[in-house]
């Protein structure tokens, strides 16, 4: 039983450092030729669990060749669109110019039924507000709405706004993260008073703060409570 628990952890490890090693992209989606890679692996993987006769190499060795073949498939895809275009494929155009394309919904055997149900997810229950729609190569549905049907932005508008950045994580769950604060040139002390500000007394009594580029302070309490705002320039929460 040992022997077995052993040469699973092996395997565990080496798959997922090996599909690390792959990027963020294959992680992220599962175009065909990452489905044929995780489907094959997960095969060779299962014999050596199974038996304690077969080495543990013979599992090993198989997945080292295709991960390798596929981050050299992968290289030789970002310099050559063929064959890019050979093992990925390209987006299908399946509504052009708010008209449903109905000779590309039968090649890619998309039904009607199919490209309504994304549609809706998406946002978009009347076809009337979609311009283009493609259905990409991992399979996931694009929707670019008419002009007319995209939100009005501060730009059109000509309003003015700040831009708040990338909100930084200060307290997770009630953790308090002192590389992110420390990072943002804070001390303890100061969030102190950020959480006083947010009727908070210490940061276990925090589920979440964010702190962004403006250094507006966003708090929520454990327990369901409400998000409250704090602007540090002004120290008034809202």
């Amino acid at each position: 039983m040992f022997v077995v628990l052993i040469r699973t952890a092996v395997l565990y490890l080496f798959i997922t450092a090996g599909i690390r090693f792959l990027g963020k992209h294959q992680i992220g989606q599962l175009e065909p030729s990452e489905l044929v890679l995780t489907l094959i692996i997960a095969d060779l993987a299962s014999v050596p669990m199974q038996d304690n006769g077969i080495p543990l190499l013979s599992g090993l060795i198989p997945i080292a060749v295709l991960l390798a073949m596929a981050t050299f498939l992968s290289g030789l895809c970002t310099k050559s669109i063929r064959l890019r275009t050979l093992l990925v494929g390209k987006p299908s155009i399946l509504i052009r110019n708010g008209v449903i394309q109905q000779a590309e919904l039968r090649r890619t055997r998309f039904t009607i039924d199919e490209l309504l149900e994304e549609l809706r997810i998406q946002g978009y229950p009347n076809l009337q507000e979609v311009g283009y729609a493609l259905l990409e190569t991992n399979g996931q549905l694009s929707v670019l709405p008419l002009a007319t049907a995209k939100p009005v932005t501060a730009e059109q508008m000509g309003i003015s706004v700040q831009e708040t950045g990338l909100p930084v994580v200060l307290v997770s769950d009630g953790r308090l993260l002192s590389h992110n604060l420390h990072a943002a040139g804070l001390e303890e002390k100061w969030l102190q008073k950020q959480l006083q500000a947010c009727g908070l007394s210490e940061p276990r009594d925090a589920f979440l703060v964010l702190l962004d580029e403006s250094r507006n302070v966003t708090c929520i309490a454990k327990g369901g409570g409400k998000e409250v705002r704090v602007n540090t320039n002004t120290g008034q929460g809202r």
